[in-house]
Formats: C-alpha cells, sequence, structure tokens
C-alpha cells in the first residue's frame, strides 16, 4: 500500500487494513485529493495478501462532514466548460471525462470492486458523501456520537456515489425516497431504524466492534472463496433470472473446490484449522472477464 497519502492514515492490524480519513481540523471533508486516494486504496488492497479486511473511520470528532465546500471554482472539481451528455459517459475510462465523473462515484466504484469485505465504523458526522461513500461497503456500525445526513435536497444537488443504486437495495424505495426527499439528520437510534446502520456502539468500542466484525467475517477463511462470494452477492442479486447467476455460480464453485475447497474439506474431516493458500490477487480465469 502507498504510505504517501496526505488525506488518508493507513494501519494494518493482524490483516485488518484500517483507512482514516484524516483531515480533523476540517472534519474530514471530502476533497478531489481524498477521492483519488480512496480510489486508489481500494485498488491496491486487492493486490495486497496481507489485508483479509478493510474498516474505515474518521479522525477526531467525525467521520466525514460532506464535500470540502470552500474549494476554490466548482467545488465538485468538474470542468463547468463542458456539456456532457449520456452517450459521453458509455466509456468511463475515457480520461476525456475526469472532470465530468462524479468524485464519490469514482470511490463506490473501487469499494464495489473491492475483494475484501469493508466496514464503516461511523464515529460522529456523516454528511452528504460521508453516508453515501458507505453505502458500498458491507456494514456502517455506527458510534452514539454518529449522526447520518443524505443532505443534498438542502444545496440544490442530487444523490451522488452511486447512492441512487445503493441505498434503494440498503433500505428499501419508500424509504430510500424519504431519506433523499427530507434530507434529515438521523442521530444514531433513527439510523439503524431506518436500516441504514448495522449496529449501534459507545465510542470507546466502536472499532473494536468493527475489528471484531472483521475477523467473524474473514478469519480462518479463504481469501479467494471470501472475494468470490462478495462478489457474487453483489452482482448476481441484479441479473434478471437466477440460471444467470447459476452460470457464474458454477464456475466459482468448480474453481473454488478444486483450490482452496480441498483445504477446507480436509481440514473439516481432521477438525483443525483450516491453512489456506489461495491468494485474492490471485484469481480464478474466468474472474478477468466477468
Amino acid at each position: 500500500m502507498r504510505t504517501d497519502q496526505e488525506t488518508l492514515s493507513l494501519t494494518v492490524h493482524e490483516g485488518i487494513l484500517l483507512v482514516t480519513l484524516d483531515r480533523p481540523e476540517e472534519m474530514n471533508s471530502f476533497t478531489v485529493q481524498m477521492a483519488d486516494e480512496l480510489e486508489a486504496t481500494f485498488q491496491e488492497v486487492n493486490d495486497d495478501d496481507g489485508v483479509r479486511a478493510v474498516v474505515v473511520t474518521g479522525a477526531g470528532k467525525a467521520f466525514c462532514a460532506g464535500m470540502d465546500l470552500t474549494a476554490e471554482g466548482n467545488v465538485f472539481g468538474l470542468d463547468e466548460s463542458l456539456t456532457p451528455t449520456l452517450e459521453d459517459m458509455a466509456d468511463l475510462d475515457d480520461p476525456g471525462l475526469a472532470r465530468v465523473r462524479d468524485t464519490g462515484g469514482r470511490v463506490a466504484l473501487a469499494i464495489h470492486a473491492c475483494r475484501k469485505p469493508v466496514i464503516a465504523a461511523i464515529n460522529g458526522a456523516a454528511v452528504g458523501i460521508g453516508a453515501t461513500m458507505t453505502l458500498p461497503m458491507d456494514a456502517r456500525l455506527v458510534s452514539t456520537k454518529g449522526r447520518i445526513g443524505l443532505v443534498f435536497g438542502r444545496i440544490g444537488i442530487t444523490p451522488e456515489a452511486t447512492s441512487s443504486w445503493f441505498l434503494p437495495r440498503i433500505v428499501g424505495m419508500p424509504t430510500a425516497l424519504d431519506l433523499v426527499y427530507s434530507a434529515d439528520i438521523l442521530g444514531a437510534e433513527d439510523a439503524l431504524e431506518a436500516g441504514l446502520v448495522r449496529s449501534v456502539h459507545e465510542p470507546d468500542e466502536l472499532l473494536e466492534a468493527a475489528f471484531a466484525l472483521a475477523d467473524r467475517w474473514t478469519k480462518d477463511r479463504s481469501p479467494v472463496a471470501t472475494a468470490l462470494t462478495r462478489q457474487l452477492m453483489y452482482r448476481n442479486a441484479g441479473l434478471e433470472h437466477p440460471a444467470d447467476a447459476h452460470r457464474v455460480d458454477s464456475l466459482a464453485i468448480f474453481y473454488a473446490s478444486t483450490g482452496d475447497g480441498k483445504e477446507g474439506v480436509a481440514s473439516f474431516l481432521e477438525k483443525r484449522t483450516p491453512v489456506y493458500s489461495g491468494k485474492a490477487s490471485q484469481m480464478p480465469p474466468f474472474y478477468a472477464g466477468w
């Protein structure tokens, strides 16, 4: 992992990467540079076999207070001289779209493509992109001091960071519409009731709970099987027919059974802890073209 980030702090604790949004004096407000560093981090972690899970939190009192609205020019880093069309958005890898694409969306897609489980430990205010960046994560744990707000309606903009895809899937369409229309800021218990978060914790217990969940999900598990499982769930849930999922499931179980699955079966029969040799950096042949 790169160590030259200016807006993030990265540390690894027994296989769990802790990503800390690190602009505490600005309440970890989101910038184009933070987007670049988060996108790169979630891409690079796929090839880091020393990491089995990722926890994201904020330095200081806030998780992320949203976009840094004090930046000069277009605060979202977009080129106002352009008039892009939907046809222009066909190839997201086109360098010409660098100042058209939503920066939060770049981060969300990198998290979605991640091969490691990702957990948000929301320690304080999570507003705007501070809230939507957590939606592609596998779980959101919040401190009793946490606040979550999808506040786009308050400043005349629309939901971003692919939240129009993730949010209805997490809380259901009626609740999603209410959250974005009202632009209310929810306390921890209200966020739990809405289905936005998994659990509420005292501030000094939040990271411990996030790490415990990461261990529960990934300790003594096959890194390859875990990576495949994460992508199977996210990608296949949107397919039109279960037969489409069956095609990919078949390839996943085929390669899993001929790889770490052998050790998994042997360790089960021998009543011992498995020792897997597969690496998430080396995925089965079908993965690249999936």
